[in-house]
């Protein structure tokens, strides 16, 4: 057997051998009947050669191929990966994805980004699409990282970066929990339409910046020039692949906030469907890299929520997005699978037109790297149940769950209550909105609402006043505020129901301490039409010398003891006590007023106090809790109405012995 025909057989024959010459079978036999001593010494020889050749033209025994997820060390330009992502309902389709280097950030934040050319499905006409992010890619079968950045708005070339799956995982801390902040996001009082517009763009959009801010930050190891650009300018253009947020059920004047305040901003607002199940078939199937995911911020009778891709899964550990959804740390949302009805070709920016169904588990981090959550139950969500009563229409019921979030919390809250008042009910014009409600606190009591809101644009009046001690309690420094649910009662008429405070008087202008003095006051309507209340004034037994008697409307009462209070509530208490003592719209307030000094001292109200004592607390504001007052309210009363009132007056009272 030659050297030659052994390689064949080593490398082409396996499990068989060569042939036999058999041309001098005589020679053979012959020597087969009569062997010697010598020729088995030969043929053992040979034999020997035979099996040591062998051996020693044997290849190596190859390396068991490398597993598990491919370091950013071992990238190379050339490679060719595979992606995995939804086109249309949850059927995962293949694309390539050609590698053309490795983007590092060399300041600030210190990440590399895969740079790389997709290929593949609807890819050459769509560009880079919203609701990829996240997708997988796989180089010999072992997982590079997420598709997660894009050249932008208005770029059909399907250029991508791809965040490392190292950098992924490193960024998904379960253990940590996010701390009360006032965040810049929260909303502001008193709300407007333009401020809720400015608190949504920051809530949504602060995270939305390049992956690097200059072209000198980047080291592009092996990415030459694309595009008619550097690799150092391709890594300033990239940003976060937008995201498709999806609505469902709102009407076209919230849609329209919405889109407005978020299109721009790495968020592509979509309207579709309500939640619902998923296709049959689907529910039970388990999770995969690739599928479609969503996460919820409202639930119910409206929907809310952004789209991307599931990259890994790692026990019951989901990794997704490959950038951040909101960048808020640690979260409590829920994550819900999601179904791609089509996608939507677009110069602007292509997107996948998709509607969550069934929640799958929780979103626990929202890292600048990816979003991370664990599969399972869902968080406990806060449930809000509104009715609509109407003077034209029949009582109409509605039910909404929002996420448990500082910033979240209140601005959902208020998208989904001003969405249902103008879906039902007129929203320019004259009209008018009287507001009932609980909003149940755990361990904390409740915050009870009733007011009247009445103008051309009552909605927002009326969603801010629900809104506004939501944001004041989750923005608290002193101790977490768990609301348990919401429960509100609104009741519309299409008229403008204000009434004007027009004069008010004393039958006496002296009293005796201790005595009662009737107070009349006279309220004139939007129709004209006059309104005689008497109010009974008694009089302390310790007053003396001249008081005022103050009359006011909620609305002017409220800036007043804004402009005196002087200090803050020191805890959830005060915050509770004064949210629901605050002035209403719809009364009239009477306040009894001597010139004695007064104090608010760590948070609390102190009235008429000794020269001594105010001594004691002027002279130790070592706290910082000490506002002092120059009046002291000695009587309070107040009138209930059925109209938004406004005005004020002011009587003088002389109290002393006749």
């Amino acid at each position: 057997m030659t050297r030659k025909h052994f390689f064949r057989y080593n490398q082409n024959s396996i499990g068989t051998f060569p042939p036999i010459d058999t041309s001098n079978t005589g020679e053979v036999a012959a020597s087969r009947a009569a062997p010697t001593h010598h020729m088995k010494f030969r043929s053992l020889t040979l034999a020997a050669a035979l099996v040591a050749l062998a051996v020693a033209t044997l290849p190596a025994a190859p390396e068991p191929p490398a597993t598990g997820p491919m370091p950013v060390s071992e990238i190379r330009p050339g490679m060719v990966g595979i992606g995995q992502t939804v086109f249309h309902g949850t059927h995962l389709s293949e694309f390539k994805a050609h590698i053309l280097g490795v983007l590092s950030d060399v300041v600030g934040p210190r990440r590399d980004l895969i740079l790389a050319r997709l290929e593949g499905g609807p890819l050459a006409d769509t560009g880079v699409i919203a609701g990829m992010s996240g997708s997988p890619v796989y180089v010999n079968g072992r997982l590079i990282g997420a598709v997660s950045y894009s050249l932008g708005t208005f770029s059909k070339e399907p250029i991508a970066g791809i965040t490392p799956i190292a950098e992924m995982t490193a960024s998904a801390d379960y253990s940590t929990r996010r701390p009360v902040s006032a965040a810049a996001a929260a909303l502001r009082l008193p709300l407007t339409r333009a401020g809720v517009a400015r608190a949504l763009r920051e809530a949504f959009v602060t995270w939305e910046r390049p992956f690097a801010d200059d072209p000198t930050d980047v080291a592009a190891g092996g990415v030459g020039r694309l595009l008619g650009m550097s690799g150092g300018q391709i890594g300033a253009m990239l940003r976060p692949i937008a995201t498709p947020l999806v609505m469902g059920g709102f009407d076209p004047s919230t849609t329209s906030l919405l889109r407005d305040s978020l299109r721009g901003g790495g968020f592509i607002p979509v309207a579709a469907g309500g939640a619902g199940p998923a296709p049959a078939g689907v529910a039970n199937r388990p999770l995969r890299p690739g599928d479609s995911i969503g996460v919820n911020l409202i639930s119910g009778d409206l929907q809310l929520g952004a789209v991307g891709t599931v990259t890994a899964i790692d026990g019951t550990h989901v990794y997704a997005f490959g950038h951040p959804l909101y960048n808020l740390g640690p979260t409590d949302f829920p994550m819900l699978r999601a179904y791609v009805y089509a996608i939507l070709p677009s110069l602007y920016s292509s997107m996948k037109l998709a509607a969550t169904t069934d929640v799958i588990g929780t979103l626990q981090q929202d890292r600048a790297t990816a979003i991370s959550g664990t599969l399972g139950p869902g968080p406990t969500l806060i449930p809000i149940h509104v009715t609509l009563k109407s003077e034209r229409a029949p009582e109409r019921t509605f039910n909404f769950q929002v996420v448990r979030d500082q910033v979240f919390t209140p601005l959902m809250t208020y998208v989904s209550i001003v969405n249902t008042l103008g879906s039902y009910e007129r929203q320019y014009g004259a009209a008018t909105f009287e507001v009932k409600g609980t909003a149940t606190l755990k361990g904390q009591g409740a915050i009870h609402f009733e007011d009247l809101f009445t103008g051309d644009q009552p909605s927002v009046g009326a969603a801010s006043y629900i809104v506004g001690p939501l944001t004041f309690l989750l923005k608290n420094e002193y101790e977490p505020v768990e609301i348990q649910g919401l429960n509100i009662a609104i009741t519309s008429t299409e008229e403008p129901r204000t009434a004007t405070l027009e004069r008010v008087w004393l039958d006496a202008a002296r009293a005796r301490p201790g005595s009662t003095v009737p107070l009349k006051v006279l309220l004139r309507t939007y129709r004209g039409d006059e309104i005689i209340r008497t109010v009974p004034i008694t009089v302390p037994t310790y007053a003396t010398g001249r008081l005022s008697v103050i009359v006011s409307a909620g609305a002017r009462l409220a800036q007043v003891e804004q402009r005196q209070a002087g200090s803050q509530p020191h805890t959830v208490v005060q915050m509770i006590r004064e949210l629901n003592n605050a002035p209403k719209n719809n009364r009239l307030y009477i306040q009894l007023v001597s010139p004695e000094a007064g104090a608010v001292v760590n948070g609390e109200r102190m009235q008429a106090l000794p020269p001594s004592v105010m001594d004691v607390l002027q002279a130790d504001r070592s706290t910082g809790s000490f506002a002092p007052l120059s009046t002291a309210t000695i009587g309070e009363w107040e009138i209930s109405t059925d109209y938004a009132v406004s005005g004020s007056r002011v009587l003088s009272l002389n109290v002393g012995e006749d």
